[in-house]
């Protein structure tokens, strides 16, 4: 009996702590379509300023949902909580949310996954490389930079499929494609074996080079994109990985972008949210940089083809050898797209041999693109142009109509 006591205290107890804010989030969908794994994300900072959030809860219909606390800034304060949310046509939902003080975040199935690691020179596998960091920073006058972390840069990845940037000035996004959706990254460690390649694994599917890649971020000297080279520092940060999104940063300090302006830190911060094949790159500047010019664009794949609205939204379908090797390699087919907000293009550039550039510019100290690729190699993806170019089309229709939310306490 007196066991019983005990248990009923502490569950009493574990409820209460579990109640410090509760929150009634309801969240709706503008769109006569069914949207799914619809990111909600609520400002701890705004909804509780004054409580050190430690864990939390998601409650719908009865059900708990996977949701996510964030440190962002890595204070050990939890600054964001996300969760996802499948809504019918028109439909309103509403969500119970419950933050505590006490705790730790709760564990669900990962979704996405992210990982940042500096090679071990004991380790003869590529795909079992243990040396893994937080963060890196390097000094601007460092070599090789691209050499010291695994996979050449801090890597994220979806279901869908995953993505590598290099610790370098290219600062290149490069692309890991894949045949099923599902997470591999930590498996192949972007470089799959001969019997995990016979399983099904995906591979690297692109070929950078110096171009863009899938959406970098570079200068502009008034005529062509120029390298992030001349910076005080390079950092390299894994913010978050997963179980419903995975963050990783790239931060330049005191970056001479234009010999003619005085240097400034950027820092860009990529989130990709489960169930997406499609990412957010936030361009975070120390000052306003507003009469700044930058760049960005994707590859132009050899042999591509080009869709653009003119509107913001640029992409290319095409297919090359990924690592120079014609002869024991075999093509890729990929699609890349990017999808800037109007008030930020200055230009579109007429395609190169290398990209399909824009020429583009913050208003104010932030701004956001986003991006998003496919492998043909996807047993349920796009498998021709059209097909692709016919996604993006809706993928922008979902973007300019989010989810509508509101929170009361």
């Amino acid at each position: 009996m007196r066991k019983s006591m005990i248990a009923l205290v502490l569950s009493a107890f574990s409820l209460v702590a579990e109640a410090d804010v509760s929150l009634k989030v309801t969240v709706e969908n503008p769109m006569r379509q069914a949207r799914h794994d619809q990111p909600v994300v609520l400002d701890l900072g705004e909804l509780a300023p004054d409580d050190d959030i430690q864990s939390a809860r998601v409650m719908a219909d009865g059900k708990e949902l996977p949701c996510q606390l964030d440190d962002l800034d890595m204070d050990e304060d939890m600054d964001e909580l996300c969760f996802l949310a499948d809504l019918g046509p028109k439909e309103k939902k509403t969500y119970t949310v419950e933050l505590s003080t006490q705790g730790e975040p709760r564990a669900y199935q990962a979704r996405t996954f992210a990982e940042l690691l500096m090679r071990n020179s004991k380790v003869k596998e590529k795909n079992r490389h243990d040396n893994h960091l937080c963060s890196i920073t390097a000094r601007g006058d460092a070599g090789r930079t691209y050499d010291l972390l695994h996979h050449h840069g801090v890597a994220f990845e979806s279901e869908f499929n995953g993505v590598r940037i290099y610790f370098d000035q290219r600062q290149t996004l490069d692309v890991y494609g894949k045949r099923h959706h599902r997470l591999e990254l930590q498996q192949t460690q972007f470089y799959p074996q001969k019997d995990q390649l016979a399983e099904g694994y995906g591979d690297d599917v692109l070929w950078v080079g110096n171009t863009f890649g899938l959406g970098a971020m570079r200068g502009w000297d008034g005529q062509q994109p120029t390298m992030v080279a001349d910076v005080k520092t390079r950092t390299q940060r894994l913010v978050s990985s997963g179980p419903l999104r995975s963050i990783v940063e790239v931060a330049d300090q005191g970056w001479l972008c234009d010999p003619d302006k005085p240097r400034l830190n950027m820092t860009l911060r990529y989130t990709q949210y489960a169930g997406h094949r499609d990412f957010d790159v936030d361009v975070f500047f120390s000052r306003d940089a507003s009469d700044y010019r930058f760049s960005t664009g994707v590859i132009n794949v050899k042999g591509s083809e080009e869709f653009t609205d003119r509107q913001g939204l640029r992409a290319c379908w095409g297919s090359d050898f990924p690592t120079g090797d014609s002869i024991n390699g075999k093509r890729e087919t990929v699609g890349l797209a990017i999808l800037l907000d109007r008030q930020n293009i200055v230009s579109e550039e007429k395609a190169n041999k290398d990209n399909y550039a824009f020429v583009v510019r913050p208003r104010g100290k932030h701004f956001r693109y986003r991006l998003s690729c496919c492998s043909a190699n996807e047993e349920q993806g796009p498998h021709t142009a059209n097909e692709w170019f016919g996604l993006l089309a809706a993928w922008k229709k979902e973007v300019q109509q989010p989810v509508r939310v509101k929170v009361e306490k």
